[in-house]
């Protein structure tokens, strides 16, 4: 028996048996050829099978893992078409006159190797994309599709790091775990995991592939980061009973179902749940979230060739309002930029684009097309119980702009004669470190915040949430970070706003005492973490 240490990413028990990811490495030769007009022939065929390929692979992310996890494969394709790097493979085509493979690899290398320089953490995570596609592309010039074996049956697969692309390519029916040699717990690929529910460990090293092969025995501990290898007769039954007391706590957590989100003292809180699309509206009803705490609606525009209609928008929107029979459901506006492009909008590309032009920014600079999905929010307000959330909110003069647009949108409805509800409550998202400062100058002009922890964490530790080699200065639990939720807590109370957080941190059950304590109103949290949560919140006692 040997065990190893990786990083959790998913927790829960695997037993099972090793599957070794082998990929099918396509060997690029140096080719001199004639006709450089035939080879860029070949290499448009191969880009057009490989956006295709990358279209189903998001269909399906899409379907598993909701919209704004599934938005990795459209930055794939956007890189695809990039001008430069089409271009740069290209001339090599011309100019040196060989063959695509070959100059498809060259641009890769050259491209890895310059984002790998940069000194921005966003800019040097697309090395790894670049180098993704890049093969792809590669392995259909040579006749095949990206494809990589795992043998039959239910199997923990291992491998030395596992693309977004592949990690969705799985079939989650024949996966017990998965585990990595490397990769960052913040990671596109972890963060699918999570949301696939698939037991995961990665970063447990080299040596781990080195000394395992196919068809031995293992355990992966989801919970602490730990795999045995060929495990001994005393530590099989030590997980084995650890795995049985898991399924035994999930199937308890079902028995909560319906039960009140009420501490043993008294205190309620909401739990509501964060989906990405009209898709998962079943998954809410299904872990029985009292909301929707979290509605990303750039999923009609991300889907569509055109900006989207009032009308298309306004039926999405009637939907899911209607489907939730009341229930609270918040539609955050608009939120994309140039690291979620949509090629109509016609945006610049930005070198930090986290921090560039995007979300409500874009919504202020184009009114109409803020003006337009606000028109669709207030029309579909009428079939249930509607709060809108602007996001990327950092100072009192872009929301009272916001507001006054609101007031225009109402009084242009009501002149037109359509109805809308008078109770649709307005709220902010706190992602920036400057809207939780003035959170007291932005609460009396609000009904609630709602807290994104995701990029509150990113841009108060200056971060990148991508970047692994920052992820040890990552901590998720900084007192900063909490200070900052805690002051916006404070201001919303003072001034009658109610406060919800709707990032990773709200499922995070070592918190929920911590969040409770500073008068967290609302967690919103992925569909199948609403149970954990309520569990983790009627077992405490806050008197004490």
């Amino acid at each position: 028996m040997k065990r190893y240490q990786g990083k959790s990413v998913y927790g829960a028990i695997a037993i099972g048996t090793i599957s070794v990811f082998e990929r099918q490495e396509v060997q690029v030769r140096r080719v001199r050829i004639g006709d450089c007009a035939k080879e860029k022939e070949r290499l448009e065929q191969a880009k057009q099978r490989a956006l295709a390929q990358l279209q189903e692979i998001h269909d399906k992310a899409l379907k598993e893992v909701g919209e704004t996890n599934a938005q990795i494969f459209e930055i794939h394709m956007m890189m695809i078409e990039d001008d430069d790097y089409n271009e740069s493979i290209a001339n090599i085509i011309d100019t040196q006159k060989v063959n695509a493979e070959y100059a498809v690899a060259i641009t890769s290398d050259n491209f890895a190797e310059m984002f790998s320089a940069m000194d921005d953490a966003y800019m040097q995570a697309r090395a790894a994309d670049v180098r993704d596609i890049s093969n792809r592309i590669i392995s259909n010039l040579s006749a095949g599709a990206q494809t990589a074996s795992v043998t039959d049956g239910k199997m923990i697969v291992c491998a030395d790091d596992l693309a977004p692309s592949e990690t969705v390519s799985l079939d989650k029916d024949k996966v017990l775990a998965f585990v990595t040699a490397h990769g960052s717990s913040n990671s596109h690929t972890a963060i699918l995991a999570r949301n696939m529910n698939i037991p995961a460990v990665i970063g447990v090293g080299d040596e781990f592939l080195a000394e395992i092969h196919s068809g031995q025995t293992a355990i992966v501990d989801g919970f602490t980061g730990e795999i045995w290898v060929d495990p001994d007769a005393e530590t099989l039954a030590r997980l084995q009973e650890k795995q049985a007391a898991d399924a035994e706590k999930k199937k308890l957590l079902l028995s909560l179902k319906g039960k009140p989100n009420v501490t043993l003292d008294g205190t309620k809180v909401n739990i509501y749940a964060n989906i990405g699309g009209v898709e998962n509206i079943g998954a809410v009803l299904l872990n029985d979230a009292g909301g929707i705490g979290l509605f990303r609606s750039e999923f009609l525009y991300l889907e569509n060739t055109d900006y989207p209609t009032e009308e298309q928008q306004f039926l999405a929107y009637r939907k899911v309002l209607e489907s939730m029979a009341g229930k609270k459901v918040i539609i955050r506006t608009l939120d994309i930029g140039a690291d979620k492009q949509v090629d109509y909008f016609h945006l610049e590309k930005e070198a930090n684009p986290a921090m560039g032009f995007r979300a409500i920014r874009i919504c202020l600079t184009r009114p109409e097309i803020f003006r337009t999905q606000l028109r669709a929010l207030y029309r579909a307000s009428v079939y249930g119980n509607l709060g809108i959330m602007f996001p990327m909110i950092t100072s009192v003069s872009e929301l009272e702009k916001i507001l006054k647009i609101c007031g225009d949108v109402r009084a242009e409805l009501k002149q037109e004669g359509i109805a809308y509800s008078e109770t649709v409550e307005l709220g902010i998202m706190i992602e920036t470190p400057a809207a939780a400062v003035i959170s007291d100058l932005l609460a009396p002009m609000v009904d609630f915040f709602s807290v994104g922890t995701n990029d509150l964490t990113q841009y108060t530790l200056a971060c990148d949430r991508q970047n692994s080699s920052v992820e040890p200065f990552c901590d998720t639990h900084h007192e900063a970070i909490l200070r900052l939720i805690a002051m916006s807590a404070k201001n919303a109370h003072a001034n009658g706003a109610w406060i919800g957080i709707c990032g990773e941190l709200a499922a995070d059950t070592t918190l929920t005492e911590t969040f409770l304590r500073m008068g967290i109103d609302e967690l919103s949290v992925s569909p199948g973490f609403v149970l954990k949560v309520r569990d983790a919140v009627r077992k405490l006692d806050l008197s004490k």
